[in-house]
């Protein structure tokens, strides 16, 4: 059967808690192979959440329904603080990529706690700041940045992972809406291992680039995976809806135009 935007693969999937320094509880969602353990993990850090961002924006939803079982790929998506998506609520509010460091380190912490290997931060938009400002933890391998908008990072911020050498890959739409491919390498110049590629044809939010994003982020995960990855799937499936979020896939960065 041929993989849609809405085929759900095999998982073990389970609802998860995370709970901040300071007491808050983050809702979220692990997915792992269905009947073996994962050889990596990918840590979702989702867009901006006062745009639409959460959670179950489109390509870390399709991440948790394909990679387990494709890719022996852990997913782990969570909403930050005061983010909402049919999961719950997570409590607090947004602030604006501050109190969401703590939110950052709950995710690493769990991942540490469950033994999960191979741990992967993969930001989209402003989940990319997070990153940037929160990931150099020791163990976090590497990061992959999806739209980064470095709207909230600062040049320390990347000065310290050039310092660190830790592998960091920018996918950069070639259409985005706030950084584009040429100013992408100007500004990733500060860091020598970045590797920065633009995707031809793609916008910021990615719909119709699914498949490319997560190549790349398997690619890099998980070597041994094939590459790209299969587009059919001869087993059992399911089909998700995703009518829940059909006014919550155009509205990122609504108020930054370019």
């Amino acid at each position: 059967m041929k993989i849609t935007g809405s085929s759900v693969l095999p998982a073990r999937r389970e609802d998860i808690e995370l709970t901040t320094a300071a007491g808050l509880t983050l809702v979220g969602e692990l997915a792992l192979p269905a009947d073996r353990d994962p050889v990596a993990t990918m840590i979702c850090l989702h867009p901006l959440p006062t745009h639409g961002g959460m959670m179950d924006s489109h390509v870390f939803r399709k991440a948790s329904y394909r990679l387990p079982a494709l890719a022996d790929i852990a997913v782990l998506r969570f909403n930050t603080r005061g983010t909402e998506s049919v999961r719950g609520r997570s409590e607090g509010e947004f602030d604006r990529a501050e109190g969401e460091r703590f939110d950052v380190a709950a995710a690493i912490e769990y991942a540490e706690f469950t033994e999960l290997p191979n741990v992967w931060m993969v930001g989209w938009s402003f989940g990319t700041d997070l990153t940037l400002m929160y990931g150099l933890e020791p163990d976090v391998a590497g990061a992959i940045l999806l739209s980064p908008p470095l709207r909230f990072s600062r040049p320390e911020h990347l000065e310290a992972w050039a310092a660190d050498g830790r592998p960091l890959t920018a996918l950069v739409p070639e259409l985005d809406d706030y950084l584009r491919p040429v100013e992408a390498r100007e500004r990733f110049a500060a860091v020598p291992q970045a590797e920065v590629i633009a995707v031809d044809g793609a916008k910021h939010l990615w719909v119709g680039d699914t498949e490319r994003v997560l190549d790349e982020i398997v690619s890099r995960l998980n070597p041994q995976a094939q590459v790209p990855l299969p587009r059919e799937w001869d087993g059992p499936m399911e089909r998700a809806d995703s009518s829940a979020y059909a006014d919550r896939t155009t509205a990122v960065f609504r108020d930054q135009p370019r």
